[in-house]
């Protein structure tokens, strides 16, 4: 079994989470307009942040320096928050509201997605300065912008399907991708050295893309698809990019091996939609938030001597296939290549011999 704790403080949807302080401390924020510092080892909260804004908070994000809190909220603006004292640093006012909000890998910029005219606006982080406007940018509401590590790309994902690159440099879209989901995009993240993009959707399915070579051009991506009986709500690579974490509103985590393409390990527990996922740095604990109003740790340290990542271990290039008997899945287990030994998962068990 794997040992989970949960955290109980907000009085609302939980939207957004993340590691800090080195995996010491979680970050989180709520439909009900506050953002909590959490200490993983006491198990509840140890700072909040509130009375600023007057409508859910759609994310949070921490700069690099774990100094500043940035936060986007459906009241139409994006604020700055000091760490340390709690105080507001400023605030930027949006048309409408705002769905989501990132900071660059070198903690200079902030871009913040609107659905009034589906635009991203770039704006300074220190004196929140706008630096671009991109109006029109999707055809639909941007669900999730965020940088790539390079900090000169920004890319968005959106109801309308679509995944654009945005150049800041040449202030163009540099790459657009529109036949790699068939619903709407939810949430996407790169791995820390930029070369590989994951976007989570409502089509159930994750992708994963090669952003350096642009290799999608001509291959299919890698689908991790059969981990979420629903929608996709979120994504996140390991540190290491080994791992894919995902949330979804089948009210489940998966955990994939990003290069196998295969799932690990699913999470139950939540009893509301999973809205966000975090995975530590050293890949021991999973954190996930949820519209049940808390937040999830889920130690995984031992999870490969668990029953479930044993059993998906096991039949390394088998396939699904049904038993002429009962109608149901079976195992074909190969043995050879000219040996296929048939077996059934459900009726086996009564068959002669």
């Amino acid at each position: 079994q794997i040992h989970f704790e949960i955290l109980r403080g907000h009085s609302d949807a939980v939207s957004s989470c993340h590691f800090c302080f080195e995996d010491t401390k979680i970050l989180s924020c709520s439909y009900d307009r506050t953002v909590k510092l959490w200490d993983v080892e006491k198990g509840f909260p140890i700072q909040i942040f509130e009375e600023e804004h007057t409508a859910p908070i759609s994310e949070c994000n921490l700069t690099p320096d774990d100094r500043r809190v940035v936060t986007s909220s459906y009241d139409s603006t994006v604020k700055a928050w000091d760490m340390e004292t709690g105080k507001m640093l400023w605030t930027v006012e949006h048309q409408g509201i705002v769905t989501s909000c990132n900071i660059s890998c070198d903690g200079r910029y902030v871009v913040s997605g609107s659905d009034k005219g589906n635009s991203m606006c770039v704006f300074d982080a220190v004196s929140a300065t706008v630096v671009s406007r991109i109006q029109g940018h999707h055809r639909s509401t941007i669900t999730r912008c965020c940088f790539h590590p390079d900090n000169q790309r920004v890319t968005s994902v959106s109801y309308d399907k679509t995944i654009k690159l945005w150049d800041m440099t040449t202030r163009s879209t540099s790459i657009t991708i529109n036949e790699g989901h068939s619903n709407a995009i939810s949430d996407c993240c790169f791995t820390s050295d930029g070369r590989y993009l994951c976007t989570a959707s409502w089509d159930r399915s994750l992708k994963i893309w090669d952003i350096k070579t642009e290799e999608f051009r001509c291959h299919e991506p890698v689908s991790l698809s059969q981990g979420h009986e629903g929608s996709v709500s979120s994504c996140l690579f390991s540190q290491d990019a080994s791992l894919v974490v995902s949330g979804g509103y089948d009210k489940t985590i998966a955990l994939w091996d990003a290069e196998a393409g295969s799932k690990k390990l699913s999470l139950k527990g939540h009893w509301g939609w999973v809205t966000d996922v975090a995975i530590s740095k050293n890949k021991k604990w999973i954190l996930s938030a949820s519209k049940d109003s808390t937040l999830r740790l889920w130690n995984i340290e031992k999870m490969d001597h668990t029953a479930s990542v044993t059993e998906s271990r096991k039949p390394r290039g088998s396939k699904i296939a049904q038993c002429e008997e009962c109608e149901k899945p079976f195992l074909c287990l190969q043995r050879s290549d000219s040996e296929v030994m048939p077996r059934c998962v459900f009726c086996r068990l009564s068959a002669p011999g």
